[in-house]
């Protein structure tokens, strides 16, 4: 059975004493749900900061991107063992403003995805389609081609610990969400194939998130799909009250 996952990427945003307040205040509001994974995702300086405020909770650190390379002349770089160092055990990879804004490529983004899960980080995969390519018919096409590209060579028990985002480019950060049905007609597109490469189990057991202006007030919308099992929420988890509402909304706890 699929994990129920909330995913707060903060971007660019929240300065070391800014996430500080933040996740203390997240704390103080009390524990992530039993049933959901809540995974904070700061810049990299506030990594140290955050991995502190939230030992001995059940909430988890994520990183926004990593090196596919162990170490080296890298400027600007970030390896696996820096992370895991200071307590990361996820990372996004191949997020949409890596994709467009500074040109990764699929062979990057295949090459980063098998570093991370060599080295035991749990890789958040994100895929999506820019509002050309869907009105142009090709949304599943190019979110099939990210996944295939991205899975090349890997195994089933590979496979199976791997997270997928599906983040509709013209849905991110617009305020503009994907409806539900669209949202769950490309996780389940996602899913099918996966379960047409690997099989039912990794199928199954597959977490696919929704992302692209996630809120409280909406997030219950897209959780009801059969295939959505969470989300990767970008400007709604950048505030204690919300990130934790996020949380508390998706659970089966309350």
């Amino acid at each position: 059975m699929a994990k129920t996952i909330v995913a707060g990427n903060w971007k660019m945003n929240l300065t070391i004493s800014e996430a500080q307040k933040m996740v203390a205040d997240l704390v103080s509001l009390g524990p992530c749900p039993e049933d959901v994974t809540g995974i904070l995702i700061p810049n990299f300086v506030a990594l140290k900061t955050v991995a502190d405020e939230i030992k001995g909770t059940s909430y988890k650190l994520g990183a926004q991107n990593m090196s596919s390379e162990d170490q080296g002349a890298f400027t600007g770089e970030i390896s696996w063992d820096m992370l895991t160092d200071v307590g990361a055990s996820y990372c996004i990879i191949g997020h949409s403003e890596r994709r467009t804004i500074y040109l990764e490529n699929n062979s990057q983004i295949e090459k980063k995805l098998k570093k991370a899960l060599a080295s035991g980080i749990t890789p958040i995969l994100c895929v999506g389609e820019s509002q050309e390519k869907r009105e142009a018919g090709e949304a599943k096409k190019r979110v099939e081609g990210q996944i295939h590209r991205a899975t090349l060579g890997l195994k089933e028990e590979d496979v199976k610990k791997i997270i997928i985002a599906y983040e509709p480019l013209w849905a991110i950060g617009t305020g503009a969400a994907a409806s539900p049905e669209d949202a769950e007609d490309m996780c389940k597109t996602i899913r099918e194939w996966i379960r047409k490469g690997f099989g039912d189990e990794v199928a199954d057991q597959l977490s696919i998130l929704y992302g692209g202006s996630v809120k409280p007030e909406n997030i219950q919308s897209f959780l009801e799909k059969e295939d959505i099992n969470g989300a990767l929420v970008g400007g709604a988890s950048l505030k204690a009250k919300d990130f934790y509402a996020l949380c508390q909304e998706v659970s089966h706890e309350n």
